[in-house]
């Protein structure tokens, strides 16, 4: 039985790891070849480590284990020509691209008032400004291919609600729902589609650290990763501490595929209930 996104190419930010590769490999296993790019270095207001080359290797296997192909390429979404570059690439190896999955982020911390203008700065660059980027690439891919497309927007569910001590954050990803909404209205003539996930916490590397355990157990001295999901699942309704990435993945499949083929504009939730709690 073919897949649900049979002879789609599918193009991803942020693929090296977590969410991204998750989509990466999601897609494919439906029958998507994947252009896969990540910035693949460190960012110096974020406390985590940042994918690495041996990531994005890892996510090229699991890609190819499925019988897709994949082309992956070091690109920086705060870098518009490194992305331009490394989707052309990909676009000539495989003859098109119909689906964009703008998934790179980072994720820092502190009060509104604390934050430096780097950090600031760097937050909008790559959660915002680096979404309209990956959109900019693809954008003329898909109107001159005259073949329609689907472009799915990362978000958070906090592009659609606020929390304290993360502010760059959420004004990031309340940004990207207003990209969202515009690009749906500007695209709709070409069949293009354009929606957001809005995930919940995800059990990825951006979420496992001691930074985002601190920000739910501000409390306890060291809280540990027991501690915080014990914290993480009091904020959402069903009984559990976080997502998974394959639970992102399968929203992002549901919307690049042709059975949402008349949704636009569209937040999509996956959140265990967070914003009705």
């Amino acid at each position: 039985m073919a897949g649900r996104v049979e002879g789609k190419v599918a193009f991803i930010t942020g693929a090296a790891r977590g969410q991204g590769r998750s989509h990466a490999v999601k897609l494919a296993e439906e029958g998507a070849d994947i252009i896969a790019v990540d910035a693949l270095k460190d960012i110096d207001t974020v406390t985590y480590p940042m994918a690495t080359d041996e990531d994005m290797q890892e996510t090229v296997r699991l890609v190819e284990a499925t019988g897709r192909r994949i082309h992956s390429a070091h690109a920086d979404v705060r870098d518009f020509e490194s992305l331009r570059i490394a989707l052309d690439a990909g676009v000539e190896q495989f003859g098109h691209v119909d689906i964009v999955s703008a998934n790179a982020g980072i994720l820092s911390f502190g009060a509104v008032e604390e934050l430096s203008e780097e950090t600031w700065a760097q937050m909008i660059d790559i959660n915002l400004s680096g979404v309209w980027r990956t959109a900019k690439a693809a954008i003329p891919h898909l109107i001159r291919q005259g073949t329609g497309g689907s472009i799915i927007l990362t978000s958070s569910v906090a592009g659609l609600r606020s929390y304290a001590g993360v502010g760059h954050y959420v004004s990031a990803k309340h940004g990207v729902v207003g990209l969202m909404k515009t690009l749906a209205q500007e695209l709709a003539e070409h069949h293009i589609r354009v929606n957001t996930v809005n995930p919940t916490q995800v059990d990825t590397p951006m979420v496992q650290h001691p930074d985002m355990y601190k920000l739910f157990s501000p409390d306890i001295e060291n809280p540990t990763k027991e501690d915080f999901a014990q914290a993480s699942g009091e904020s959402i309704l069903y009984p559990i501490p976080w997502v998974e990435s394959i639970d992102v993945s399968n929203a992002v499949l549901f919307l690049a595929s042709e059975e949402s083929r008349y949704i636009t504009g569209v937040a999509l939730p996956i959140d265990g209930g967070v914003l009705v709690k």
